[in-house]
């Protein structure tokens, strides 16, 4: 056994225990439950990130971890110089969430990173962009008479046309991100007299799970009260034998649902957030909306917060009820888009 020594310091103080290589060790279950922690989308888009940096590292010859600034700086610089597979220069966003990705790294990692240059860099670049007169592409709000005229194209006498339906109105009254949608199981859904009450087990602002209850009210117009809409829905699901699994299936090409006998598709085939940006999409392209590829599910989320800041809605309810921080900038942009022209300073000039 090793002999410790004390040379200097309080005598009190326990005397440190020498590095045992077990103490550095994590078993293969331990390491599952980390990853586990980490929410699924976030973890693959953060995993595609990194091996993409440690691929240039190692073309360029140089260290990923720890990295140096210098090193973070000449790869932002090389993203906002490499097209995208649409041959498009990339979002800001986009490289926003790979140096996040890097500086996550290395704090889980134990080490620090600098990266105030590959901040000046990004910060560069998105003035240029700017002055180029380009603009970061949103998807546009799908406000009321935009929600309506997506649904006005659904025919609900189907089941395409009802779970689409279901997909544009509940996004938008939930303002539901599209993993939530996405997520969301038949047990999720409870009605009550009072409306419907949506469990999102988990979205990107609870990643430890801890799960939330919405309310959704009854609406004034059938055709968009995601009440009456969800619980058409839910009966012509059990019609066809389907009482739990996912809320959203994929239908087959001969009308048939997922998950049920002669369906064609394999598995449950839950929706993915790609299958509900396609709906939205579709849906604007029928209603002959102006730019209608840049509708997404996004739109419904976005739609949703800013009808409800047009109605009056305050800041922490619409933030409560869309699983946002109260001081996301996100939330205070509806805001803002509400008040430009409801309080607007030339209004009631005389003009």
């Amino acid at each position: 056994m090793t002999e410790l020594v004390r040379l200097e310091g309080d005598p009190t103080t326990p005397l440190p225990i020498p590095a045992n290589a077990a103490d550095s060790e994590l078993t293969d279950a331990a390491r599952a439950r980390v990853a586990g922690g980490f929410a699924a989308n976030t973890s693959r888009a953060y995993q595609r990130d990194w091996e993409t940096f440690a691929a240039w590292c190692a073309a360029y010859g140089r260290r990923p971890l720890p990295a140096t600034p210098e090193t973070v700086t000449e790869y932002v610089t090389h993203l906002a110089a490499t097209p995208t597979r649409k041959g498009t220069l990339p979002a800001p966003s986009t490289i926003e969430r790979a140096l996040a990705c890097i500086q996550s790294r290395h704090k889980k990692a134990g080490l620090q990173l600098n990266a105030e240059f590959a901040r000046l860099a990004l910060r560069g670049y998105r003035k240029e962009r700017s002055s180029a007169g380009q603009r970061t592409r949103k998807a546009p709000p799908a406000e009321l008479t935009v929600l309506r005229a997506l649904v006005d194209t659904t025919d609900p006498a189907t089941l395409v046309g009802l779970r689409d339906r279901v997909v544009l109105v509940l996004g938008f009254a939930l303002m539901g991100r599209r993993s939530e949608l996405a997520a969301l199981d038949i047990g999720d859904l409870a009605i009550t007299e009072d409306g419907l009450e949506v469990t999102i087990r988990r979205s990107k602002t609870d990643q430890d799970a801890i799960g939330e209850v919405v309310p959704v009210p009854y609406g004034s117009h059938p055709e968009t009260c995601p009440v009456r809409v969800v619980r058409t829905w839910l009966a012509d699901l059990e019609t066809h034998g389907v009482t739990d699994g996912p809320l959203l299936r994929a239908i087959d090409r001969h009308g048939r649902l997922s998950g049920t006998p002669g369906a064609t598709m394999r598995g449950t085939g839950r929706m993915s957030g790609d299958g509900l940006n396609q709906i939205v999409r579709r849906a604007a392209e029928r209603a002959g909306l102006k730019d209608a590829h840049t509708y997404t599910a996004h739109s419904l989320r976005a739609g949703g917060a800013t009808a409800a800041a047009k109605a009056g809605a305050s800041v922490s309810a619409i933030a409560r009820h869309g699983r946002w921080s109260e001081k996301s900038p996100v939330v205070h942009g509806y805001i803002r888009a509400a008040d430009k022209w409801r309080d607007n300073p030339m209004r009631g000039v005389g003009l």
